[in-house]
């Protein structure tokens, strides 16, 4: 992996701003920056390759849209994790999926389109893997406005 210069840490530290909108939002963030915009996406694409970051897209309210998000958490013995974190990163209403170093070691959101979706694909994933899928839904939410200087 190739250090950030200047320029990538200002791409990254503008990207967590909202974009904007126009038909072209990734010329507009360029310019504000001073690159062109083939220079801003190739080098996108580059820190995404080299994993400086994992994921970009946008973040959506499910529930204002009529669906739901549910924190779970599973206890998989050692020797299973990789083929069970396989068989449940196989939903598509896996968000993400953490391994942690506790009894419950094995943590992802649900993103369903209806709240019952939850509840159908938790059991679906405890169908298939033999193993309790615990849910902790949100009770409030807090925005904090994480972002993280590059």
């Amino acid at each position: 992996m190739s250090p950030l210069d200047a320029t990538d840490r200002a791409i990254l530290n503008r990207m967590q701003d909202d974009l904007p909108l126009t038909s072209h939002p990734y010329a507009a963030v360029a310019e504000e920056i001073g690159i062109s915009e083939n220079d801003l996406l190739e080098r996108l694409q580059k820190m995404n390759s080299d994993r400086v970051i994992t994921r970009f897209g946008p973040f959506f309210d499910a529930a204002a849209m009529g669906g739901a998000f549910c924190l779970c958490a599973m206890a998989v013995p050692e020797h299973q994790f990789e083929a069970i974190m396989t068989k449940v990163n196989e939903h598509a209403e896996v968000a993400h999926n953490y391994e942690r170093s506790h009894r419950l070691n094995m943590w992802f959101v649900l993103a369903t389109e209806t709240p019952e979706g939850i509840q159908v694909a938790a059991d679906s994933i405890e169908r298939e893997t033999g193993h309790k899928v615990l849910q902790f839904p949100k009770l409030q939410e807090f925005f904090i406005g994480f972002r993280v200087a590059a």
